[in-house]
């Protein structure tokens, strides 16, 4: 018998970071920086899905962006296997991102925002098309139309205006444009977040089939962790910049191995008005980017906070096969989890 193929990730991200400069007086002068991705690292393989969680300002949507080169990392690797290569997408030439754009796509979190009002569904769908070599009219809008169909619109919305679509009906335009180009690996920005609660469903339904048809792979941007335990494979938690806890979902849920994550469980609204349930309230605001805390950048607010963390940054350690946690105390610490999420 030969040996087992190791399995390569799709995607390797490696001490991730994302600096902005703060730029004050009269000569412009950086004094200081804004530490939006501060030192991330992460696999995801093909066909998975990783949810991508925390508050707003923990920099989850900036991960996405610099992974795709929206926003240029200031430092770090990402490595994408394209073809038999591995090819490092923070530091490519633009020629080669070029060739790399058709595999690594984004749906939007603002489904009309994200949609130019003056182009048609299918200038906005056959955009990727024509950019990346199908000029011939009637193949585009052919092509367009299956993957309206695909996503479940219409063939003949081919014509219209975002406007004259809802919210969820313009989220489906999103999808299939980001699918335009067979890509495989799609970040998807909070795509459901502005969303009714029964249209969220139908758009997660949806993703999901998706990815068991085409083979995707989703780095899942999201701040509702009951929408990500719906659709995750694992679940990355993020705080000022950096994640706290990595984990197979229904471990994060049923035991969480960080007081963040615990913090956030309990916040997650559960839709029985008979049953009474723990809310741990966090004390403070969000920390500061700009401005971090010394040691551990949640000990501020964490109830199980001893003076090593005010003093020593808590490395992210792997507690258990394949769950991993930001926390000193981790071993000591008897977290309650939501497995009925």
């Amino acid at each position: 018998m030969g040996e087992a193929k190791v399995k390569v990730p799709l995607l390797e991200v490696h001490d991730l970071k994302k600096h902005f400069p703060i730029i004050k007086g009269f000569f412009n002068q950086v004094v200081g920086h804004v530490k939006a991705v501060d030192g991330v690292s992460f696999d995801l393989y093909e066909g998975e899905c990783l949810g991508l969680v925390g508050e707003s300002g923990s920099g989850k949507t900036t991960v996405g962006r610099t992974i795709l080169r929206a926003l240029a990392p200031t430092s770090g690797k990402v490595l994408f296997q394209h073809g038999d290569e591995s090819v490092d997408v923070a530091s490519a030439s633009h020629d080669v991102l070029k060739k790399l754009r058709p595999h690594m796509q984004m749906i939007f979190q603002d489904p009309y925002a994200s949609l130019n009002p003056r182009m048609t569904v299918l200038d906005l769908v056959g955009e990727p098309l024509l950019v990346n070599g199908v000029t011939d009219r009637k193949e585009r809008e052919k092509r367009v139309q299956d993957l309206l169909v695909r996503v479940g619109l219409k063939p003949h919305f081919l014509r219209r205006y975002p406007h004259a679509f809802s919210g969820g009906q313009r989220q489906r335009i999103g999808i299939a444009r980001a699918l335009a180009l067979h890509p495989k690996l799609v970040v998807c920005d909070e795509p459901v977040s502005a969303l009714d609660v029964s249209v969220q469903a139908q758009a997660l339904n949806l993703l999901q089939e998706l990815q068991e048809e085409l083979g995707l792979t989703y780095l899942f941007v999201a701040h509702d962790l009951s929408v990500v335990r719906h659709i995750s494979d694992r679940v990355a938690v993020m705080y000022v910049g950096k994640i706290v806890e990595l984990s197979p979902v229904d471990a994060l849920y049923e035991k969480p191995m960080h007081p963040y994550t615990e913090a956030l469980l309990s916040a997650v609204p559960v839709p029985d008005p008979k049953r009474k349930k723990k809310r741990l309230l966090l004390s403070g605001e969000v920390a500061d980017p700009s401005n971090a805390p010394s040691g551990c950048g949640f000990h501020p607010r964490c109830a199980y906070a001893q003076e090593r963390c005010k003093q020593e940054v808590p490395e992210l350690r792997e507690i258990e096969p394949g769950h991993f946690s930001r926390c000193h105390f981790t071993e000591t610490l008897q977290l309650e989890g939501q497995a009925d999420l």
